[in-house]
């Protein structure tokens, strides 16, 4: 076909995987695809043969930083937690905007999730189509509320609705300054309303990069709303170390434990608790982490792909992001979430409501003893092995990226 395919990945690995698997399916059909990312992932993106522009915000970064920490701290707090990411990023803001611009540049199509509405504004600025991506339930419905707005359910579909409404247009206030700016001298555009641009976003192509399986499709999304199941990462064959191998044939199938690129307020302390529990609940664990702290009991292991090694576990104890949860269901293993903040909540009560995993331990719970009686649980036969292991059947079943390929080209021929 022949298009140029713009995507905006800005955000942590769990964010990039998914917009790769896409963009190696388009460039599959023979589309030149291009993803807008953090440094960190560049090699991962070229590897896959497709074009790489630098973004200047890092997510790792910023979670590791001293404010990215005291921000973490007070995570109960979600618009504490807006207002804190909207002060951190503020000094990047504008390189992110001209990089962005920048790497968008020559488009046919443009791919964005609802940070800002920056598929609006390139697809305005650059006259081509666009779609939004969703990597979590983000448009609005009165079955549920907002991920990110869990207490508005207390107030019936009417609240519902109205907290996907308040999430959006507490965003884009918080970036409505820097973006008029932008669209004025950047890309030649009028400045937008303190509304934003709603009518443009209400009814523009929606890809929904998860299963309705996990998230049971409500029946007042349009039929702009495209559920097309997650978008999973076919990664090259990768060839797993000796002592990993070996660590598996020494005993029985083990816990995986990591928290992908969260972090409590003291990683050591967490992960003496994570050792203890796991040897209280007679488990031998594999941990994400430094190599070189492993024990008889417990390998250590660094970058590992997901799909390999998710499948050889007893069960996932993980955070909730949306990439690890698809993974780790997708291998038909049950999960223990412990919850940090955003949507890694919701992603949990999911787990636990479809029965592949127990009551969800959020990460400031963290206890030896806590930890212990979930992993026993998240193990042991109350079913959640048997639930996992049919979900993870109707999820291989899926291909939600030949899915959302399809919408694609249906909107740009």
């Amino acid at each position: 076909m022949g298009r140029t395919v713009v995507i905006f990945a800005a955000g942590s690995r769990g964010d990039v995987q998914p917009c790769l698997a896409l963009g190696s399916a388009l460039s599959g059909q023979g589309d030149t695809v291009r993803l807008l990312a953090s440094t960190r992932y560049q090699r991962l993106i070229t590897a896959a043969g497709l074009q790489f522009h630098s973004l200047p915000a890092d997510p790792s970064e910023i979670i590791d930083s001293p404010e990215g920490q005291e921000l973490l701290a007070g995570r109960r707090n979600p618009v504490a937690f807006i207002r804190g990411i909207h002060r951190i990023v503020r000094p990047l803001f504008s390189r992110l905007l001209a990089e962005t611009r920048a790497g968008a540049e020559g488009a046919d199509l443009v791919l964005a999730p609802t940070f800002g509405f920056l598929g609006v504004h390139l697809s305005q600025y650059l006259r081509v189509p666009h779609a939004i991506i969703h990597f979590q339930p983000s448009q609005p419905t009165g079955v549920f509320p907002h991920p990110f707005a869990p207490a508005a359910r207390f107030l019936g579909s009417f609240g519902n609705r109205l907290s996907f409404e308040a999430v959006n247009l507490g965003s884009w206030l918080m970036c409505r300054q820097f973006i008029n700016t932008w669209r004025r001298e950047g890309l030649g555009l009028p400045a937008l309303s303190p509304l934003g641009p709603r009518r443009r976003v209400r009814h523009a192509p929606v890809l929904c990069a998860f299963s309705p399986a996990v998230v049971p499709r409500p029946p007042d999304w349009g039929p702009n709303v495209h559920m097309t199941g997650f978008w999973h990462h076919e990664q090259p064959l990768w060839k797993p170390p000796r002592r990993l191998l070996d660590f598996l044939d020494d005993g029985p199938p083990p816990v995986y434990v990591g928290f992908g690129s969260m972090r409590t307020s003291d990683p050591e302390a967490t992960d003496r608790v994570v050792r203890a529990a796991l040897r209280r609940a007679g488990l031998r664990g594999v941990l994400a982490g430094d190599p070189a702290t492993s024990d008889d009991d417990m390998l250590v292991v660094g970058d590992t792909p997901h799909s390999w090694l998710f499948p050889r576990m007893a069960a996932v104890v993980h955070h909730g992001g949306a990439g690890t949860t698809a993974s780790a269901l997708r291998a038909g293993v049950p999960s223990l979430v412990c919850p940090f903040f955003g949507d890694q909540p919701y992603w949990a009560d999911r787990v636990h409501s479809l029965g592949a995993g127990p009551k969800p331990l959020p990460s400031r719970h963290l206890t030896v003893s806590a930890l212990a009686d979930r992993l026993r649980v998240v193990t042991g036969d109350g079913g959640h092995t048997e639930a996992a292991r049919r979900l993870g059947r109707a999820l291989t079943a899926e291909n939600g990226v030949a899915r959302a390929r399809h919408v694609l080209n249906q909107l740009v021929g």
